[in-house]
């Protein structure tokens, strides 16, 4: 009976009630006619008024804080694909990501390593230890595993004090060409090209099933070599 209260006591009823009073606040915006797709269009003219420069910098920095790295990606390409080409676009937000994994695992490893322990325990993570020899599968373990926020996982591998040469291939052998979709994807979605979407979307659950197969075979034989 006490696990029971004490579980029941865990349940988050703000959180719910706030998510809840947001989805009744959209339902009742839309029901009244609110043309979202305005203010969206009016948003990405905001955006687009900017030097592209500015939002491959913030691409590159802001999700070192926490922004939501998959907000940037998905809109690269319907903000800049006109003007600078879908090459273009794909070369500099590729570029950006990088700067973005390379100083989040510096800032980790070096600059901020007291603080963002503390901050990593207090978060409810548990520091991964990049054991002699381990390192590789620590790291395709840590980038194949659903739920954990980019930017924790780059901080998580810098805490670990991965070898960098390793973090950085694997990085980008795993992220870059699901990035490379994702950029594709979200242009293909804005500019309603029904066909490119559902092929792309393939493309990304190919890609997702390929490092699940990768993260299978590193659990494994991790658990071998502990064994």
């Amino acid at each position: 009976m006490p696990s029971e209260a004490s579980a029941a006591k865990k349940i988050p009823w703000v959180k719910l009630a706030v998510g809840a009073l947001v989805i009744v606040v959209i339902a009742a915006l839309l029901l009244r006619g609110l043309n979202l797709r305005s203010y969206f269009d009016q948003g990405m003219a905001l955006i687009r008024s900017a030097s592209p420069w500015a939002f491959f910098s913030a691409m590159a920095l802001l999700p070192a804080v926490g922004a939501p790295v998959l907000a940037f990606i998905l809109s690269a390409g319907p903000l800049w694909a006109e003007k600078l080409g879908m090459g273009n676009v794909i070369l500099f937000s590729l570029l950006a990501l990088t700067v973005n994994f390379t100083l989040t695992y510096c800032l980790a490893r070096w600059a901020f390593r007291p603080l963002l322990t503390k901050l990593v325990t207090r978060l409810g993570y548990q520091l991964p230890r990049a054991e002699e020899g381990d390192a590789t599968s620590l790291i395709v373990i840590m980038r194949v595993t659903q739920g954990i926020p980019y930017c924790v996982q780059n901080y998580l591998l810098g805490l670990a004090e991965v070898p960098f040469g390793k973090y950085f291939l694997w990085t980008a052998v795993l992220s870059l060409p699901q990035n490379v979709a994702a950029i594709l994807f979200g242009d293909a979605i804005m500019h309603g090209k029904g066909r490119m979407v559902a092929m792309i979307a393939g493309l990304l659950v190919a890609l997702v099933a390929a490092t699940h197969l990768v993260r299978r075979h590193f659990s494994a034989k991790k658990k071998k070599s502990a064994a």
